[in-house]
């Protein structure tokens, strides 16, 4: 894993707080399309599970562009029970950061982040058409990202505290990449 420098110079300093640890990656066969993360939030480390904030729209976005409706929403599936259905379609989820210090759970918090081991992953999983950086942090990373030879995107941020897109626009642009990935029927 590599060293990134300071994600934020200007925040307050972070003695005293403990290390954490990433989540690792949500990968099937086939795998066509990896969307990055920053690093989970407290009720996502909490729960062990990606996105598990319950306003997050990351679950809601999936279920609207695959159709999953009423008891098939994945947001109404129990976590262990929608990693599945997620890797049928081929997508991946993961991190850019695999560990860092920070207070809370905003991205704007976060120290001495340490990347995940990207490169490798790609190497593992040799399906992969594309990576698609969900938020601003995680896409602070695209030259890591961009220099694994797959196309790359940025994706509007599903967090509750990117609330200047509305759920529609933010599903308008998370569709148009999962149709260039082949992850639309």
């Amino acid at each position: 894993m590599v060293r990134a420098p300071h994600a934020h110079a200007d925040t307050l300093p972070t003695a005293g707080l403990p290390r954490l640890q990433g989540l690792a990656p949500v990968v099937g066969p086939g795998a066509k399309l990896l969307v990055l993360g920053s690093f989970p939030g407290v009720a996502s480390l909490t729960a062990q599970q990606y996105y598990a904030h319950p306003r997050n729209q990351f679950w809601p976005i999936l279920s609207a562009l695959w159709g999953l409706q009423g008891d098939q929403a994945l947001s109404a599936l129990p976590y262990a029970a929608r990693l599945p259905i997620v890797q049928a379609h081929g997508l991946a989820i993961w991190d850019v950061y695999a560990g860092c210090v920070r207070e809370g759970s905003l991205d704007s918090a976060i120290e001495e982040g340490e990347l995940n081991d990207l490169a490798g992953l790609i190497q593992r999983v040799p399906t992969l058409r594309a990576i698609a950086h969900n938020g601003g942090e995680s896409a602070r990373h695209m030259r890591v990202t961009q220099a694994l030879g797959l196309p790359v995107f940025k994706l509007p941020s599903t967090s509750p505290a990117h609330a200047a897109w509305s759920f529609e626009r933010k599903l308008a642009a998370w569709r148009e990449v999962f149709a260039q990935a082949g992850l639309l029927d």
